[in-house]
C-alpha cells in the first residue's frame, strides 16, 4: 500500500494528465480504507446472532468526564447527557445493527440517562435499566461487586434474541480489559466459567 502510495505522489509532479490520474487513484484509495471498517464492523456485528454473545456498548458521545456533584439518576438535568452528535451516533449504530441483520434485541441499559437514552436511541426494543450495568467511575470501592453483578446476569440469561448491554467505559473495562470509545463496543461470549471471548470491536 505505501509504495501505491508513493507512485501516486510521483504521478501527481508529472504532467497535468497524470495528475488527474493520480487524484482519482487517490480517491479510489481513499474510499477503500474508508470501507474497511465498517465491513469489518458488519462481520462483527454479526456475530450478535450467535447464541450466548452479546455487545458491551459504551453510550454516544456526552461531552465530559464523570458527572457533576450532587448529581441524581431520577434527575437528567443534573447529569452529563447526550450531545446532539452522541444522539445522531446512537441513531446510526441502530441502522448499522440493522443492516447486519440485528433488527431487534433485549436491550440493558445502565440507569444514567446517557446510557438509557443511547439504548432507545438504537431503536431495537424496550430498555430495560439493569443496575449492575451502572458506573461506578465515582464510587470505585463499587467495581468488584457491581462488575460480578454483570457476571452472574449475563451467565443467567436465557437463550433468545441478541442481547445489547448500554454501560459506561469503566464497567466494560472491568469485565473485558478493553477501552471502548463513546458509541463504541465489544461482541462478547459469556463462557460457563464466567469469563469473556471476545469476537472483535466495533467503532
Amino acid at each position: 500500500m505505501h509504495r501505491f502510495l508513493r507512485n501516486i505522489m510521483a504521478l501527481a509532479w508529472s504532467d497535468p494528465a497524470d495528475r488527474c490520474r493520480a487524484a482519482f487513484a487517490g480517491l479510489l484509495v481513499l474510499a477503500l480504507m474508508l470501507s474497511a471498517p465498517a465491513v469489518a464492523d458488519s462481520s462483527v456485528l454479526s456475530g450478535l446472532r450467535e447464541p450466548g454473545t452479546v455487545l458491551l456498548l459504551r453510550h454516544a458521545l456526552a461531552p465530559g468526564t464523570g458527572d457533576p456533584p450532587g448529581f441524581r439518576l431520577d434527575d437528567c438535568s443534573t447529569q452529563r447527557n447526550l450531545s446532539e452528535a452522541g444522539r445522531e451516533q446512537a441513531r446510526a449504530l441502530g441502522d448499522r445493527l440493522r443492516a447486519a441483520g440485528i433488527n431487534e434485541a433485549r436491550v440493558y441499559s445502565s440507569r444514567w440517562c446517557r446510557c438509557l437514552e443511547t439504548a432507545r436511541l438504537l431503536d431495537l426494543g424496550p430498555v430495560e435499566p439493569l443496575p449492575a450495568l451502572d458506573s461506578f467511575f465515582q464510587q470505585r470501592s463499587e467495581r468488584p461487586a457491581r462488575t460480578q453483578a454483570a457476571r452472574e446476569f449475563l451467565q443467567e440469561l436465557p437463550p433468545g434474541a441478541p442481547v445489547v448491554m448500554v454501560t459506561h467505559q469503566v464497567n466494560i473495562s472491568a469485565l473485558t480489559g478493553e477501552f471502548t470509545p463513546s458509541g463504541g463496543g465489544i461482541v462478547a461470549e459469556m463462557r460457563p466459567d464466567g469469563s469473556l471471548r471476545l469476537f472483535g470491536t466495533i467503532r
